[in-house]
């Protein structure tokens, strides 16, 4: 089933994402992991594209396994980085006939140590390219690209920041899928700014639980750059212990996700780094794994 026709059932969605494994003992557990999630009916399941090798062939492989070996449904990632046209549309004529119906459509970060995106030989410069490639290519796919309601590293003018999304709706998304962040505030403004550029897909909105404090620092440092609200960093800050921080940053995303429903968004896209614990809780504290939707 496609995305872009379970978006239309008007009730707020929720989906989880995973990082591409290592390694194939990191697949396994990868996989083990997504089924334990499964029991919660989430809308689909993402797994990440890893920029280089054997990384995006285990993605890959696990993918299709999903698709294949559960009852979830898969959203396939796939990025600019260290592609050609012709090897993009290899990977997507191997997803289709496997069933697979959904991507999420990215430029993607530079490899690691590398400094700056660069364009590979015969590939895509920028995301809105690779939208364009797949609804020529692959119309029957359904397709999501990223939005960033804290800004995007890459473009510090907010203005050009729209109008680069407004091409990639333009040429073809279906959906977006915002990363981050830790203020209701920024999604409804972003929410508000796509509306006044006449964007006018859904936008399901990124939350990741802060369970640690690597976690926290990490997430600060990325290109994302996450803003932390001096509340949250407040409770945070002053948690006793391992176990009293994780409580309070699920405890923020809980109160996050709450708001969201309430307020009418359209999904909510867990980013799981892995564990399904977080996740676990905040279902159970508001009562949500009973239904793949909640009614808006």
């Amino acid at each position: 089933m496609r995305l872009s026709e379970v978006f239309n059932t008007n009730g707020t969605v929720f989906s989880f994402e995973f990082s591409p494994p290592k390694d194939t003992a990191a697949a396994e557990k990868q996989f083990s992991a997504i089924a334990d999630l499964a029991s919660l009916k989430p809308t689909w399941v993402s797994v990440t594209y890893g920029a280089g090798g054997s990384t995006r062939e285990l993605t890959r492989d696990l993918v299709v396994r999903i698709q294949k070996q559960t009852t979830l449904m898969v959203v396939a990632h796939l990025t600019c980085v260290g592609s050609s046209q012709k090897e993009i549309g290899g990977i997507l004529e191997n997803y289709q006939e496997n069933g697979i119906e959904n991507i999420m459509a990215l430029r993607c970060d530079p490899p690691r140590g590398e400094m700056h995106f660069a364009k590979p030989e015969n590939g895509f410069d920028h995301a809105a390219e690779l939208v364009a490639f797949i609804r020529k290519n692959f119309p029957a796919m359904s397709i999501g690209v990223a939005g960033y309601p804290e800004g995007h590293s890459d473009t510090p003018n907010r203005l050009k920041e729209i109008d680069y999304l407004k091409e990639k709706v333009d040429a073809g998304a279906d959906y977006l899928c915002t990363q981050l962040f830790f203020d209701n505030h920024d999604y409804y403004d972003f929410c508000e700014r796509c509306e006044i550029a006449g964007i006018s897909i859904p936008i399901s909105a990124g939350i990741m639980p802060v369970t640690s404090r690597k976690t926290m620092l990490r997430m600060a440092d990325l290109a994302a750059r996450s803003r932390y609200p001096a509340p949250l960093l407040r409770a945070l800050i002053g948690a006793d212990g391992d176990d009293n921080f994780e409580k309070a940053g699920i405890h923020w995303a809980t109160e996050q996700v709450r708001d969201l429903i309430d307020n009418g968004a359209h999904g909510i896209h867990f980013y799981t780094l892995n564990r399904s614990r977080a996740c676990l809780r905040i279902y159970e504290t508001l009562g949500l794994g009973s239904s793949r939707t909640i009614s808006r």
